[in-house]
């Protein structure tokens, strides 16, 4: 131990164990050094919104823009809270360290220096250096978040949703000191685009009309995005709702916006924003209005692209063809040029192109004639083969609108409404009936400026009315078109079948408006009008499928009334046929049945409990929950079915001449007798007692 002084007590030795004497030095080679309050653990993983304003010395509108910006959201830690404060806001300390090092903190600190100095002039009444300052003032853009958090074009499109419905929706709201007229505009020509693509490439797939707007569904690439669009009624702009933070994620999702539509557009062949839109002279108005801008302006985009790219090829064949002859006439022999002039003759295109130059100009001249006829081999087939090319990519191009991602299921899109004309009436929405029709495949005109075609046109099909009678104007109109209501284009496009129009006729009752985006099979349960329709596209014929439908109302309606008057039949000849029947022999066979039914469910459930028995406890629960949700679904199922018989029951009087109402008001107060007595078996009473007055 070296040189120890004489009369102090040994020291422990450091494997020793610890003690309350050893001193803070020791204790700390042992233990290692002291761990700092909230240096780890959740306290330093999760922090709270005020120390994020005091690391990042921003304020907390600032924080918000921020977050919603870099799609930060804040996080509840798993377990206990940190520091034991339940209900505060936590984020994680990675995203705020990435929010540290983005530069729209920079810029953000730069606006608010720059404000102050605004202010000063402003308070100073310096009215011009305030106005050359104002002039300068710090900008940002949002590109490169864009790229970061959507590095892939499908993650993009993927994440539309939410953008397009922000969109449609502040398109669809009035100008308040909140929402600027700037961002109104900027939504409806955002969403003018978006419709105008979705239309021309024939990507709508799915609508629905509900109370809280138009739900539409594209396929992008085979991405589904969906979004909504809001009914075109005076929109109510509720007091609690914030509406900065929703002009921030407005202002995120329209640099998204042009991200994506550059890019769609840039497939189609055509240059994003349109020429015409981006120069001002149609961006103003209404949202159907600007769409009917962009539709012209991308359709007449499209044409002069395909017409510029036959140009640029012809113009390049030529100079090819023309270099190509200089230089093939010095070393061609006479034997060859006469050899290319009599495969001329078998090639039916080349000869058309130079038939009259042949019969007029033949003379005695060998060279003019090789020439002429040299001229007429290069460029005649080479030039023919490329224009017919030209001529089918622009047919698909118009025919999908997508050339990569071309499908079965978007030619037949295209295909449902080829062929119709669709004239829309001044009171239905044009807006998304105008997008459905134009991206299955149908012509469009409305009763308003800029239509292409008139409410007198012969060509026209369809004329779509939201009326409970026709207008007597109407009667001047030709007899070629037939007058149906705005959901008939909605089930058509759902269904992918051109529907009969009989159920949509003017003031006639809608059949059901179906949801495409409920599996049937999946619920177990096929509404009445979708197996009609299923069978129409089968191939049924009408009257057969009414017919079935109506004798199927009758025996339904015609069991629910023998039901009901078994327990009333007071009758001796009733009572002699019913005692006759259960002495015959079907009757028997009919218990016997019932019998052999009961006893196979019986073991079915005998065998169910074994196997449960022999089940864990874990996997009895899970089977449990299993068979309590098949229940609830049959249960669904069975409410449905009994409600639909219910209505079918009740469209008519009945052969006592009862209405409607009248049946609904006697079946309710039988099952209320009904469930009366099963409830007075039990030693109750359902009966309302009467107090007796004094």
């Amino acid at each position: 131990m070296g040189n120890r002084v004489k009369g102090r007590p040994k020291q422990k030795s450091i494997k020793a164990a610890s003690h309350s004497k050893m001193g803070s030095k020791r204790k700390l080679s042992r233990m290692g050094k002291k761990q700092k309050a909230n240096n780890s653990g959740l306290e330093a993983t999760f922090i709270g919104r005020s120390k994020c304003l005091k690391m990042l010395q921003v304020t907390i509108k600032d924080f918000r823009r921020l977050c919603i910006l870099k799609g930060i959201y804040p996080r509840e830690p798993r377990g206990r809270v940190p520091g034991k404060k339940k209900g505060q806001t936590f984020y994680h300390i990675k995203d705020i360290r990435a929010i540290a090092h983005e530069p729209i903190l920079e810029k953000f600190r730069e606006f608010r220096s720059f404000m102050k100095k605004i202010r000063r002039a402003a308070g100073r009444n310096e009215r011009d250096e305030a106005a050359r300052k104002n002039a300068v003032c710090p900008t940002y853009t949002l590109h490169h978040l864009v790229r970061e958090r959507y590095p892939r074009f499908e993650d993009a499109l993927s994440d539309l949703d939410d953008a397009l419905t922000l969109t449609y929706l502040f398109a669809a709201l009035p100008t308040t000191t909140a929402i600027k007229a700037k961002m109104g505009s900027k939504a409806k020509a955002i969403a003018a685009a978006w419709g105008a693509y979705c239309s021309t490439a024939g990507c709508i797939t799915k609508s629905f009309i509900s109370v809280k707007g138009v739900y539409l569904e594209a396929n992008i690439r085979r991405i589904p995005i969906r979004w909504v669009v809001p009914h075109s009624f005076t929109q109510f702009l509720p007091e609690d709702v914030d509406y900065r933070v929703m002009a921030t994620f407005f202002e995120f999702y329209e640099t998204l916006l042009h991200f994506v539509l550059f890019k769609l557009y840039n497939d189609l062949g055509v240059r994003y924003p349109l020429p015409e839109i981006e120069a001002g002279g149609e961006v103003k108005g209404s949202t159907s209005f600007i769409l009917s801008a962009n539709l012209r302006s991308l359709g007449n985009a499209m044409k002069s692209s395909t017409g510029a790219i036959t140009k640029v090829v012809t113009d390049t064949l030529e100079g090819d063809q023309a270099a190509a002859i200089k230089g093939s006439i010095k070393n061609k022999s006479k034997e060859e040029k006469r050899k290319e002039r009599e495969l001329i003759n078998t090639v039916g295109a080349a000869l058309d192109n130079i038939k009259e130059d042949e019969d007029g100009s033949m003379d005695d001249d060998d060279e003019e004639e090789e020439e002429d006829d040299e001229a007429g081999v290069d460029v005649a087939g080479p030039l023919k083969a490329a224009l017919e090319t030209l001529a089918e990519d622009e047919a698909r191009a118009m025919t999908r609108g997508d050339e990569s991602n071309l499908d079965d299921d978007a030619l037949k899109r295209r295909r449902l409404f080829a062929g119709l004309t669709f004239f829309l009436s001044r009171e239905v929405p044009r807006g998304y009936l105008e997008l459905v029709a134009l991206a299955y495949g149908a012509k469009v005109g409305w009763e308003g400026p800029n239509s292409s075609i008139s409410a007198n046109d012969p060509s026209i099909t369809h004329h779509i009315v939201d009326r409970p009678t026709l207008l007597s104007s109407y009667s001047s109109l030709p007899k070629s078109r037939e007058f149906v209501q705005p959901q008939w284009i909605l089930d058509c496009a759902n269904f992918m079948f051109v529907l009969p129009i009989a159920k949509y006729g003017v003031g006639v009752l809608l059949p059901p408006h179906l949801s495409p985006w409920v599996d049937n099979e999946e619920e177990g349960y096929k509404p009445a009008y979708a197996e009609e329709i299923e069978r129409l596209k089968n191939g049924e014929p009408i009257e057969l499928i009414q017919e079935e439908a109506e004798k199927s109302d009758t025996e339904e309606m015609f069991g629910e009334k023998e039901a009901i008057d078994d327990g009333k039949k007071d009758n001796e000849k009733e009572e002699e046929e019913e005692a006759e029947e259960e002495e015959s022999d079907d009757d028997n066979q009919a218990k016997k049945k019932e019998s052999a039914e009961r006893r196979r469910k019986k073991e079915e459930k005998e065998a169910h409990e074994l196997a449960k028995s022999m089940m864990s406890r874990k996997a009895a629960h899970l089977y449990g929950r299993m068979q309590h949700g098949i229940a609830q679904k049959q249960a669904k199922v069975e409410a449905l079915s009994t409600r639909r018989r219910e209505i079918e029951h009740s469209k008519e009087k009945d052969e006592t001449g009862k209405t409607p109402l009248k049946q609904k008001v006697e079946r309710l107060k039988k099952e209320r007798k009904r469930i009366e007595d099963e409830y007075s078996n039990t030693g109750g009473s359902m009966k309302k007692s009467k107090k007796r007055r004094a």
